[in-house]
This record gives structure tokens, C-alpha cells and sequence, in this order.
């Protein structure tokens, strides 16, 4: 069980297309709603689905034209490594934050 998180079992049948229903209860306790994207991986014997956070991937894509941008404007011409290395940057300080 997750921490903070107590809610008595319930139970559910996998159709014959191999989809399961989460129980109205759950999805509405843990905001699942159409469109969520689901986790779904085999630990120990159980079926585990986790909530996936996605980032809004056009507002990180603007910034990191912005900084690529930028950096253009004040040195000139950016080689391929050089932008590279902007976006790995850009991803070490997005999974530090999380």
C-alpha cells in the first residue's frame, strides 16, 4: 500500500482484450481521469500501475530554445556538441528538481 494512502481492496476482472477497470473510487481519490497515462509494470507476482506526471512538453521545449537562443546571440554560431550540452543541462536541473 502506498504511504498515506489506505483504501480497502477491490476487486476486478480482466476482460478478454486484457483491460482492466480501476474502480471509480480509486481513479477519483488518485485523479485519474481519461487521457492519464498509466505505469504498468510486474513486481513480485502483481500488476503495479503508477500515475505518470508529464511535463508540459512544449513550454520545455520553449525554454530550451530560448536559452539555445540566447547563448547564439551572444556567441555566434552553436556547434551540435555545444547545443547538446545545453540540453543535457536543461534535463539535470528538470530531474534535480523533482
Amino acid at each position: 500500500m502506498m504511504a498515506g494512502y489506505k483504501q480497502a481492496a477491490d476487486m476486478t476482472v480482466v476482460s478478454g482484450k486484457g483491460q482492466v477497470v480501476i474502480p471509480r473510487s480509486m481513479r477519483q481519490k488518485l485523479g485519474i481521469g481519461p487521457k492519464t497515462k498509466l505505469l504498468v509494470y510486474g513486481y513480485d507476482g502483481a500488476v503495479i500501475m503508477k500515475k505518470m506526471e508529464i511535463a508540459d512538453v512544449a513550454k520545455d521545449l520553449e525554454k530550451l530554445y530560448k536559452k539555445i537562443d540566447k547563448k547564439a546571440a551572444k556567441y555566434g554560431s552553436l556547434s551540435d556538441d555545444d547545443i547538446d550540452k545545453i540540453i543535457q543541462a536543461s534535463r539535470r536541473k528538470r530531474y534535480r528538481s523533482k
